[in-house]
């Protein structure tokens, strides 16, 4: 897919000798260039979505189990030497 897209003269120089440099397309590093940009953001919506989900758990719901976990842990260490 063919796309148009505006940029400043001096990034587009910038573009035109960075990919000069690397011996490949000025397409080609901004496709790279993209594909590097969506990879990082990806981790970024996916850490969003993790805290919408978790901030709608009832924490409360869970205190219980929390508290038989800590009580079995120290039930576990009790005679260990720290």
């Amino acid at each position: 897919m063919k796309t148009a897209i505006s940029l400043s003269d001096s990034l587009y120089e910038k573009a035109e000798s960075t990919a000069r440099y690397m011996g490949i397309s000025r397409s080609k590093l901004f496709v790279n260039a993209l594909e590097e940009y969506i990879v990082k953001h990806n981790g970024d919506m996916i850490t969003q979505k993790l805290n919408e989900v978790y901030e709608k758990i009832n924490s409360e719901e869970f205190a219980k189990d929390l508290d038989i976990g800590i009580v079995s842990l120290r039930e576990l260490t009790k005679n260990d030497a720290w």
